[in-house]
């Protein structure tokens, strides 16, 4: 069986990934989409966007890459590389969820990014760079403001071919 490396985050106007641990917005229908997208696939994540969760999120493995050799943490399946990373994942797709510096580790081995484009601009202390052109987008779904809540586009992007 083939693997897709994906990854999934969502990014503000400005950058912004995180702030203080957290997501720096809450918006209902970008969780439903990343559980959808994630479901029964194994998840690759830095420690602190495994501190974040709010919990061990069902139906999905948590493969956690740190540089701490003696981190751990119940439900976890810690590893130190990238390679080592992908081999404790297995056949099959395989989603990276971020932090920031994991994200960019797994951008080139990456076939496809899911993108959450929230309009608008949070100041958070955790950034990313908008995909480079080595990505095509190829569907977009966009949503407006409401409730309170920033306009944003779900948005799939795939490796370009030259």
């Amino acid at each position: 069986m083939p693997r897709e490396v994906f990854l999934v985050v969502a990014r503000a106007a400005d950058g912004t990934i995180g702030d203080k641990g957290r997501l720096a917005w809450h918006i209902p229908a970008d969780l439903k989409r990343f559980k959808a997208l994630t479901m029964g696939k194994p998840m690759i994540m830095g420690r602190k966007t495994f501190e974040s969760l709010p919990g061990l999120l069902p139906g999905r493995r948590h493969i956690v890459l740190t540089r701490d050799a003696r981190w751990q943490a119940a439900g976890a399946e810690v590893v130190h590389d990238v390679a080592a990373a992908l081999a404790l994942a297995g056949e099959g797709d395989v989603a990276v969820i971020g932090g920031a510096d994991v994200l960019a580790l797994f951008e080139p081995l990456a076939h496809r990014f899911e993108l959450t484009e929230v309009h608008a601009d949070f100041a958070g202390d955790t950034v990313m760079p908008y995909p480079t052109t080595d990505w095509r987008e190829t569907a977009r779904e966009p949503h407006p403001a409401e409730g309170g809540r920033p306009a944003f586009d779900f948005v799939t992007l795939e490796r370009g071919t030259g």
